[in-house]
C-alpha cells in the first residue's frame, strides 16, 4: 500500500543513523506503520506515524518523551494530539500502556504476548521480562471471588545496572 504523500518519515529510523541504505528502510518502516494503521481501521496521519515511530524508538516512553520525539517529525503536533493518538493506538491494540506505581504511564509497541516489566526504583528505567509460563494468566490467584481471570500483570522492582554501580562506587 502506498504511504500518504504528506506523511513524514517515521523519526529515528535507519536514516537518522546514517546507514547506507537508510532511506529505503525508513520508507519501509513508514509503509509498515501506515499498513498497521489501515489494518486496524485507522486513518494514516502524520501525528499517528510520528507517535508510532517515537514509541518504536523509545520503548516504555512516557507521553512527554513521545511528544518530544514526535515533534522531531511533526514540529507542530500539539500535546493534546499526542495524547489523543496514544489513546487511539492503545484502544486499537497497536500500543500497550503500562502504569508502574508512582510513575507516569508508559507506552510500548510490544503487544499480543504475555510479558512483564522490571522497573528501577532509583531512576525509573523500565525493561521487558518474558513470562516463564508464556500463557496468560501466568499466575493463578488462590481465590478469584467469582472473577474470570484473563491476565496477571507482574512488575518486578529493583536497581538497574547503572544505579546499582553508582551505589557500590
Amino acid at each position: 500500500m502506498p504511504v500518504d504523500q504528506h506523511a513524514p518519515a517515521v523519526p529515528g529510523g535507519a536514516a537518522s543513523a546514517g546507514h547506507p541504505h537508510a532511506a529505503g528502510r525508513t520508507a519501509d518502516r513508514t509503509t509498515d506503520a501506515a499498513e498497521l494503521l489501515r489494518a486496524r481501521g485507522l486513518r494514516v496521519t502524520a501525528p499517528r506515524l510520528a507517535v508510532l515511530g517515537a514509541v518504536a524508538d523509545l520503548p516504555h516512553a512516557d507521553a512527554e518523551a513521545v511528544l518530544r520525539r514526535a515533534r522531531e517529525a511533526v514540529p507542530t503536533v500539539s500535546v493534546q494530539a499526542v495524547y489523543d493518538v496514544l489513546h487511539a493506538l492503545t484502544d486499537a491494540g497497536i500500543l500497550r500502556r503500562i502504569e508502574p506505581a508512582g510513575h507516569p504511564a508508559r507506552y510500548e509497541r510490544r503487544v499480543g504476548d504475555n510479558h512483564h516489566h522490571v522497573v528501577c526504583r532509583s531512576c525509573g528505567a523500565v525493561d521487558d521480562v518474558d513470562c516463564v509460563i508464556g500463557e496468560a494468566p501466568c499466575l493463578v490467584p488462590s481465590s478469584t471471588s467469582g472473577f474470570t481471570v484473563e491476565t496477571a500483570e507482574v512488575t518486578f522492582w529493583g536497581l538497574c545496572p547503572d544505579c546499582r554501580s553508582r551505589t557500590t562506587d
